[in-house]
Order: structure tokens, then sequence, then C-alpha cells
């Protein structure tokens, strides 16, 4: 019969409580006391009912389960804090019908569902039996249930009562209990207890077997270890010890001291189990050894505490090298990062410079600087793979790579680590160092690099990898990538005085057991020695002349024929012989065909002069010089732009038809390439084909298109010092290198005139010589050009009642002062030094005085006739005069002369390109004229009497 009553509900957490069990609850929640409270008051009944879910402080209505356990409280005990600890007993199962309350507690409405008697049936009693055998099995199992409660358990004969208080003994989840619970019909009950009872059973089975393995395994280790006491008690006892025991103990403790990695430390014992294995005479004992070795030497988790002290680091710096300030600016960046986040990862510098700038000893400062172990790996030569990456252990006589093998001499794993002459690693069929070098350089993969031989993973993203490189093109892109670059230039006369009084002399001085008082010179003395017997970008040939100084003076010092003293230039030749060197500009007179060009080798900046030179032929270009494939390309396309401007550049449009070029690089032992040397070429060829001689004080660098303009260049800097060295005034540069120039030291900023430039007119304006220049150099003969004075006279007169001048015996050639009749008043003068005139050595002293005489008596010029060659484009003297005459508002005509040389039907292309050069607006105020032939006579003297006659 069905019976229904309200009361309150009791949630429960983590727990079920079934009919017939007595449990202790502890109570702490306020609604869960309150439930208990009302409970008290009435008749102590109340309903149990398990939460859904445990983690639920604050449970609702749909939180808890609807089948709970009718219960009787049967004592009551108050602890402190608030808890309650309750006594209850199940009576039956109950339903929750409806929620009536839910504010204070949940109040309920139950159906309460008594356990019915039920009557033994054959079903029922095989279910029990099987229940009852599966229990006491878990119970054996188990071993969670004492014998005398199973006894107790299994003396209940009704049906439900039983299958409820063995539930309870059951180890189960809420869940599972709660089927049982759900489960109103006794079948239904036993059966679903019995599945329960067999799960669990399986589960402590596998239980079981576990622990026995474990078991095992723990007595196996027991029982060896006994053994391997008593062994050793034995051999102890005997005195008699096992070789391979000992030797397998000592690297075991060797291990357990040395606080490996988790992974290098279980392949050193696997490596030390199969050496325990192998006999004694094993040839791989000795390679397993060998390993272990080298797994013990290597330095996995020791590391040297960085002095992170920045004034005394650049103390240190400032002391060991002398200028290098953006090096030293750079690592000092380094350290105070490092003191900010210990944790950065090291980069990867590379220090790039000619030979003996001082690139090993600043990696050797770095180190001192951050109180670093150094090591230094010379990678020149290197072609084979495997000196980085070691060979595998399957070679006879395997060995790791050097880069571990110079890890393991730092002893720490945060090193300076030198890889000096990288740009002169080689490959061949054993492989490719430089990809192989890759995993080392990049920062993102160098903290597991493995090695062949090793085949662990080392950490070295804390060393700080140095480079050395004389130039950066040999360098793979690649391994550049991965590395900051800094660039380490020559050194000025300067600083090459300032190293050799503070380290060089004093060096060499205590090498050679010379004191201070018996040898000292000063920087004047030092200055000459730079200049007289060094020219090179580093400071090695001033060191090895240092010594030789020092040996010279140790021999008279010993043989008591030395007096010491203030060292002069004569003691130094008397000493070092004749100077090697002098200083003076690269050529010592201006040439044509001859241009001082700058390029960049490995040992620094040089200076190199291009030489061309025009022979009959048909357009042949030869190249001479060892030259490269670029410089090749930059010969081609600086004779391909001379060839399409020939006439602006004064040159005979047909020229190429019938002149060969010969392009040399003296020196032609040395091979020679690089992207700088076509404004070089450009301007030799159009001086040797023009016939311009080019100013000797003056260097250039660049390089060119076939449209004329002028690209940038690198290595300005060491160009720079290179001109600077070979006594250069003046240095043109591309105008996109003018940010360069920073780069320069201010000292030789102040002594070189520089010019940047875009395209290659500009070149030709400032390295071209005016033509009675070039007159002079072709001819050998000095002339008094006023031209190359840069002044154009500003008087003309009329001439005296006699004759004062006379016109020289070749056409078109003036040896003297020409005057011509134009009319009763007016003369015609032609000067010689204009134009293309030549002029002997005996009749510049006759002429000289006669003009300057001349100029001095007579009246101010009136008007001017600018003569200019028709074959070709006027030069740029002609193109400067043109533009002074307009200035001054100087009534002017233009006369095209050499009009005999050329055909009349070229005539107006020729006087076209004359007036744009000019910048003339009408071809007719261009007169041709010939002086041989007689062209163009008449329209001159009408030209000048109407000029003249206008004028008076």
């Amino acid at each position: 019969m069905k019976k229904e009553r309200e009361l309150p509900l009791l949630p429960l957490r983590g727990i079920l409580v079934f009919p017939y069990m007595v449990i202790h609850l502890d109570v702490g929640r306020e609604c869960s006391r309150a439930a208990i409270e009302e409970a008290m008051l009435c008749d102590r009944i109340i309903l149990l009912a398990a939460q859904k879910e445990t983690e639920i402080d604050s449970p609702t209505a749909e939180d808890v389960y609807e089948m709970g356990t009718v219960a009787e409280i049967k004592q009551l005990l108050k602890l402190p804090g608030g808890t309650m600890r309750v006594l209850v007993e199940g009576i039956s199962r109950g339903r929750v019908l409806e929620f009536l309350e839910e504010k204070r507690f949940f109040k309920v409405r139950v159906e309460v569902l008594p356990e019915e008697k039920k009557t033994s049936t054959p079903e029922i009693d095989t279910l029990i039996r099987g229940m009852i055998h599966q229990f006491e099995e878990y119970a054996k199992l188990g071993k969670r249930v004492p014998v005398e409660t199973l006894g107790t358990v299994l003396a209940v004969d009704e049906p439900g009562q039983l299958a409820d208080i063995v539930a309870s003994h059951l180890n189960l989840k809420v869940p599972d209990k709660q089927t049982i619970l759900d489960a109103i019909a006794v079948e239904f009950r036993l059966e679903r207890l019995t599945e329960l009872i067999m799960r669990e059973i399986e589960i402590l089975e596998l239980e079981r077997r576990i622990g026995q393995r474990v078991r095992k395994q723990m007595d196996k280790a027991q029982k060896e270890y006994y053994l391997r006491e008593q062994m050793k008690a034995i051999q102890k006892e005997l005195g008699d010890k096992d070789e391979r025991q000992v030797e397998a103990e000592e690297f075991r403790e060797k291990v357990a001291n040395a606080k490996f990695p988790k992974e290098v430390e279980q392949k050193a014992i696997k490596e030390i189990e199969r050496l325990e294995k192998m006999p004694p005479s094993s040839a791989e004992g000795t390679v397993v050894r060998t390993y272990l070795d080298w797994i013990l030497a290597l330095p996995w988790t020791k590391t040297s505490k960085d002095k992170i002290d920045l004034k005394k680091a650049e103390d240190i710096l400032n002391e060991d090298h002398y200028g290098l300030e953006k090096i030293k600016e750079r690592i000092l960046e380094f350290l105070a990062i490092r003191k900010l986040t210990p944790k950065m990862k090291s980069p990867i510098l590379c220090l790039v410079g000619p030979p003996g700038v001082g690139k090993t000893s600043l990696a050797k400062s770095i180190a001192r600087a951050l109180n670093r172990k150094f090591v230094r790996m010379s990678l020149g030569g290197l072609r084979d793979e495997a000196e980085i990456r070691g060979h595998r252990r399957t070679y006879i006589g395997a060995l790791p790579g050097r880069i571990i093998q110079g890890v393991r001499t730092a002893g720490t794993r945060n090193s300076v680590f030198l890889l000096d002459e990288i740009d002169k690693m080689t490959s061949d069929f054993r492989g490719d160092p430089a990809s192989a070098l890759l995993e080392v350089l990049d920062p993102e993969q160098n903290n597991t690099f493995t090695d062949h031989y090793m085949e662990l993973p080392f950490d070295l993203s804390q060393t700080l990898f140095v480079l050395t490189a004389n130039v950066m093109q040999s360098i793979p892109r690649p391994l550049l990538d991965r590395m900051e670059v800094i660039t380490l230039s020559g050194y000025t006369e300067d600083e090459k005085v300032n190293i050799a009084l503070r380290y060089l002399l004093p060096k060499q001085m205590e090498a050679h057991g010379l004191k201070k008082d018996v040898v000292s010179l000063d920087e004047e003395v030092l200055l000459k020695l730079v200049q007289g017997y060094t020219r090179e970008s580093g400071v090695r040939a001033l060191e090895r002349q240092i010594a030789n100084l020092c040996r010279k003076i140790a021999i008279r010092w010993v043989k008591k024929e030395w007096e010491p003293h203030m060292l002069t230039f004569e003691d130094v030749e008397s000493a070092l012989g004749a100077p090697r060197f002098h200083f003076q500009v690269a050529a010592k007179a201006p040439e044509i065909g001859a241009v001082t060009g700058l390029a960049f080798t490995e040992v620094g900046g040089v200076v190199l002069t291009v030489e061309v030179t025009p022979l009959p032929g048909k357009g042949k270009l030869t190249l001479t010089g060892q030259l490269g494939d670029v410089m090749k390309e930059s010969a081609q396309a600086a004779w391909t732009f001379v060839r399409a401007h020939a006439l602006s550049l004064g040159i005979e449009e047909d020229f190429y038809e019938k002149t060969d070029l010969h392009i040399h690089v003296p020196e032609g032992a040395t091979p020679k390439d690089g992207p700088s040397a076509g404004v070089t070429m450009a301007t030799a060829i159009a001086s040797a084909l023009a016939r311009r001689s080019v100013r000797s004080d003056l260097a250039m660098t660049g390089e060119i298109t076939l449209r004329g303009n002028v690209l940038p260049i690198g290595g300005v800097k060491e160009k720079v010092l290179a001109a600077h060295r070979a006594g250069i005034k003046v240095v043109i540069l591309p105008e996109e290198n003018r940010k360069d120039l920073e780069d320069v030291p201010e000292k030789v900023r102040k002594v070189l005139e520089f010019h940047f430039v875009s395209r290659i007119e500009e070149v030709l304006k400032l390295a071209f010589l005016p033509l009675a220049h070039s007159d002079e150099v072709q001819e050998d003969i000095p002339v008094n050009s006023v031209y190359a004075q840069g002044r154009i006279p500003d008087v003309e007169q009329r001439p005296a009642q006699s004759t004062l001048a006379r016109t020289g015996n070749t056409p078109g050639k003036t040896q003297t002062l020409n005057f011509y009749r134009v009319n009763d008043q007016w003369l015609l003068v032609d000067l010689p030094g204009y134009g293309y005139a030549k002029v002997a050595k005996t009749v510049n002293a006759q002429w000289g005085p006669m003009m300057e005489a001349y100029l001095k008596k007579r009246e101010p010029l009136r008007a001017v006739i600018q003569i200019v060659d028709i074959r070709h484009a006027p030069s740029i003297e002609d193109i400067e005069m043109q533009q002074w005459l307009r200035n001054i508002q100087m009534p002017t005509m233009v006369v095209a002369t050499k009009a005999d040389k050329i055909a009349r039907g070229q005539w107006l292309k020729h006087l076209n390109v004359i007036a744009k050069a000019l910048d003339i607006p009408d071809v007719s105020l261009i007169l041709p004229f010939s002086a041989q032939t007689g062209i163009g006579k008449g329209e001159l003297n009408e030209a000048i009497e109407e000029v003249l006659g206008v004028l008076v």
C-alpha cells in the first residue's frame, strides 16, 4: 500500500544510504542543518537523497536524485564551527513526488516504498546464490569486508534486505549505487548487483596481477642488489675484484654525481649496462668507454657567471683596442641587455674586415669583458661536414665534431666561441660545412644541436659565437642571414701611430728584451715609419717592421754600439733601409687614357689604375689583368655608353669602325672583380678616345648603367682610406653613397675633397682637364692655356700699324698670335691655347710676352668669336665659355671650323648637336668654316662686318 508524507530532505554529496544501513554523517551546509533541525522537531524522520554532481554546493531540485532513503535520526551531536554529526538508520526507499519548500531547506512530499516480503522462488534463489558467491569472491580479493561482517550479511534471509546490505558494503560509485536503489523489483536488483560485483572482481584481479608484477620486479632488484653486495664482500675478503664491475660502478657513481639532464643520464646508464656485459678485451668496449668519457666531460649544465659591469667592460675594451667605437658600443649594448634579461639568447656576431685589423684579438677582449672562457676554431680550408657535426660511432676512430670539442675545451656552455676565417670554407664530395653550420648558428635551432657522434641534443643557445671573415661576398647567403655583421675597416695613419705607441712597440720591446730607456720613438718618427715602410689596411706589416727595428737595435745594444736616445728617422733608415713606399699620388702626372679607381679586396681598400689604349682596328675590345666576370660586364657597359654618346664626348661618331680598344688593369697576376669599376672604365675609355687628360690627384668608384646613371657601391670607408693612403686629394662617389661618408674618420674627411655624382657626365666634367692641358700631355709640351687657368681675357685691342704676328706653317694649328684684318679699324685675333691649337716649346717664349703686352695696351673686347670643331660636339670648356659669354652679355658668334673634314651632307646633323650642346636657338647662327679650303670665309667676313658695324 502506498503511503505519502511530507519530510525534510537532506542532500548527500559523494555518498548514498541504503535501507537497513546505519551510518554517521557530518552536516555543515546551512540548508542541511535546517532540514535536520526540522526533523528533530517532528518525529526524527528525514529523507536522504544523493546529489547528481558533488561539486554543487547549493543544489536545486534538478540536482538531486528522485529516489532516496527514508531514515531515522538516531543521534545528533553538534561540533565546534557549526557542524553537526548525526547517526542515521535507513528504513525504506522513498520517491520524491513534489518539492514543497526550497527556501531554508528542502521540504518534499514523499512516496514511502517499504520492502515487500517476497516469497522464495527458484529464480530468486538462483540469483541469491550467484550474488552471494560473487560477494564472497569480492571479499576474498578485496580484503575490505571483515569476516565477521561477511557472516552477518550472509545470515539475512530476506532477498531485498540482503541485496541492500551487500550493496552498502561494495566500493562503488554513487551512480552505480543509485541504480540499485532505483531497482524496486528484487529480481532486477539482484541481477544488477551481481553484474556490478563481477565488474569489481575483474578490476580487483587486474590490480592483483599488476601488484604481483611490481612486487616481483622489486624482489628481483632487491635480490640482485643483495647478491651484488654479497659478491663485493666475497671479492673484498679474497682480495679479488672484477674489473668490469669496478669500472661500471665508477661510471655509475660519476653519472649520479654529474646531475645530467634526464635524457643524457638514461643514455649513459644504458651504455654502462652494455659495457658490463662486454668481455674486457672487446674492441667495442673501448668505443663505449670513449663515448662515456665524452658524456662525462661535456658541460651539460655548467655555466660561468657573466661579469655584468659595464664600466669595467668598457675599460677592458679600451685597454685592448684603440678606436673601433661601433664594435665596442655593440658589445656594451649586449652586456646591458644581458643584465636586464639574463635569459636572452646570445647573438651571432660576424666581424668582417681585412687582415690585421684586430678581429681575432677583439673576440678575446669580448671574452675577457664578459668573464667567459674563450675557444677558437679555424674554418680556413675546412671541407668535411663531419668536422662540424662529428663522425658516427660506426667508424673506427670516430670523434665528435670540432664544435663539441671546443665546448669540452671551454668547460662551460656559455663560452665565447670564435669561428675564424668563415669565408675560407670550401665544399667537396664529403659535404658542405657551411650547411652544417646553419644549425650551429641559428638561434632557433642551436638549443638542440645534435652531434653525429654524441647522438644527444646539446644546448648551444647560451654560447656567444663570434665569426671573422675578410669579405662578405664568399659567405653563403643562408649563413649570412643568421649573423649580425659588423664591418671593421682599415686604420688611418693616425690610428696606426696610436696603436704602435700603445700596443705594438711595448709588445715588441718586451719580446726582444729591450727596456724603455733603451728605445723610444715619438709620433713623428712613427708616422714616417708608417708612410715609408707600410701600405696596408691593418697593422701586421707595421708590427713586423717594429720587430725588425728592435732586432737591429738589440744587436747594437749587445755589442755596446748603441747609446740610448730618441730615435730619429735617420736611425730608422739606417736600420730598415730606404723607404719602400713614397707618399705621393697614385699617378705622378695627368695622363690620357689612365684613370685611378678604388676597389675593395680581402686586404681592404686598394687603388687601381685602369689603362685604355686605342689601336687601329675594327672595334675589338680586349680586356686584360685577370678581370672577373662582373668587371668584364662593367667594361662592356662602359664601352657601349661611350659609343652611344660619342659626339657629345668629342669623339668621332664612327670611331668604333676603325679603332680597337685594349683595357688593362695593372698587376695582372692579381685577380680582380667587383661591381664598382664601371665609372672608372667609362672615364678611361672616353679619355683615350677624346684625347683628354685626367687629373692625377683624383680617384673614383661607382657602377655605370647603359643610360649613364651611376649606381651605389659598397666598401666606401675602405676605399676612401685607400685613397687617403695613396695621397689622393679628390674622390668621386655615387650620390646614393653620401650617407656612407659618416663612417669615414673625421680627420680623413677634412683632408679629402668629395664629389657625389649621379650621372657619368658629372664624372667626366670633374675628371677631365681642359683641352689645352690635354694637348700639353699629348705632346709633352707645356702650354700657357687661358682655359686651364680658369679665366677668359676681358680686353681686346686694335693692332699697331705694324704686323705683330704670323700664321703657322701647319694649317689649322695656331702657333702664334694670329691677326686677321677685317677693315681699317678692327682685327680678328686668334689666341693660342684655344680649341685644339698646339704650341711648340721654342715658340712659347716668343708669343707669351707678346700676348701679355698686347692685352695690356689695347681697349676692352667688343665682340667674341667662339671657335668649335664641326666634327664632334663641343667640349666642356666650350660649353662653359658660351655660358660665361652669355652671362656677361658679350656679343658672340660661333664658328665651326674643320668644315673640310666632313661631307656637306653631314653638316646639318653635326651643327644640330653643337647648337643643342651650346644652347643656341638657331642652327643658322653657327657658321661652318675651313681655313685650309676657304669654306665659309666670305660669310664669316660679312658676319663680322655686320656685328662690328652695329657695335660702332
